[in-house]
């Protein structure tokens, strides 16, 4: 693993990802200094009392001055906006990378803006829980699980190999990726399970307004199942909204699915209503693995 260490870096949006991204690098002495970036001071405040973060601003031009490495962490709609404001006062020879969920779009939209000798490498660490904010980071969130990047052809090997080492030493497996291959499997894998859990909860919420008392009756498999529907809003509206082209996809194929189990249902036909809970059960049985 190749060894790195950076004199400054920079947080813009202190939540779970960026906080806990923090943590890792100073458990692991991987900086001298960290500074949070945000619009919520409380949540900066709470991320310096904890130590994730060594100072703080809510002013982005001021948070990138200086800094060896700027990670932005903010919803995906925002990070070529805030990229944007804050490409003046990079750093020459800066590394800038991001933990966006979408890549084709964030990867085309924030290019453009790099300032000579600053470099940006497209990044989604393919972890996370459904709480949001500073006080959600921790450490080992990123331990044994994957890092996809998404370089072109402009980026900088060195910048990438850079920001690899870094994934690694959070405790990432690092995979390289082109960001429309990413974006068509996150859709499937992440993007497409949240917009299910939100609509099923929205779904028997409306049922409680019918019929009453609905929701005291929940257990373990309607909680877990929508556990993701707990996540930020924000964020997951700025996924979808970027990347709907795929989730358009995905929902349709989805939409078949529902489509064809309730026909299956409605005609009363057993064998293939088990034959496909079968299936979905061998396929989840095998991610245990």
């Amino acid at each position: 693993m190749k060894k790195i260490h950076f004199n400054k870096i920079t947080i813009i949006g202190v939540g779970l990802i960026g906080g806990s991204l923090a943590i890792s690098l100073k458990e692991a002495g991987a900086c001298a200094t960290v500074v949070g970036v945000g619009r919520g001071v409380e949540n900066l405040k709470t991320a310096k009392r904890l130590g994730i973060i060594d100072s703080y601003t809510t002013d982005v031009k001021e948070g990138v001055k200086d800094s060896d490495f700027v990670v932005v962490g903010v919803p995906v709609l925002s990070i070529a906006k805030v990229i944007k404001t804050a490409a003046p006062y990079f750093k020459k020879g800066a590394i800038v990378t991001d933990v966006g969920s979408v890549k084709e779009a964030v990867v085309r939209d924030v290019e453009p803006l790099m300032p000579d000798s600053v470099f940006f490498v497209g990044g989604h660490p393919i972890a996370g829980t459904e709480h949001s904010g500073a006080e959600a980071a921790f450490s080992g969130l990123f331990k044994d699980r994957r890092c996809i990047l998404t370089p072109t052809s402009n980026t900088d090997n060195n910048a990438l190999e850079k920001v690899k080492a870094m994934w690694e030493l959070a405790g990432s497996e690092v995979v390289i990726m082109d960001a429309k291959a990413h974006d068509v499997i996150l859709a499937s894998v992440s993007h497409l399970p949240h917009v299910i859990a939100y609509s099923l909860v929205n779904t028997v919420a409306d049922m409680e307004q019918k019929a009453g008392d609905v929701l005291k009756y929940s257990a373990g498999g309607f909680k877990d199942f929508t556990r993701i529907a707990s996540s930020s809003p924000e964020m997951w509206r700025d996924i979808c909204l970027m990347n709907k082209d795929a989730v358009l996809r995905l929902l349709d194929e989805f939409q078949k699915r529902l489509d064809e189990i309730k026909g299956h249902i409605k005609d009363g036909n057993a064998e293939l209503v088990q034959k496909d809970f079968e299936r979905a059960k061998r396929v989840r049985d095998s991610l245990k693995r």
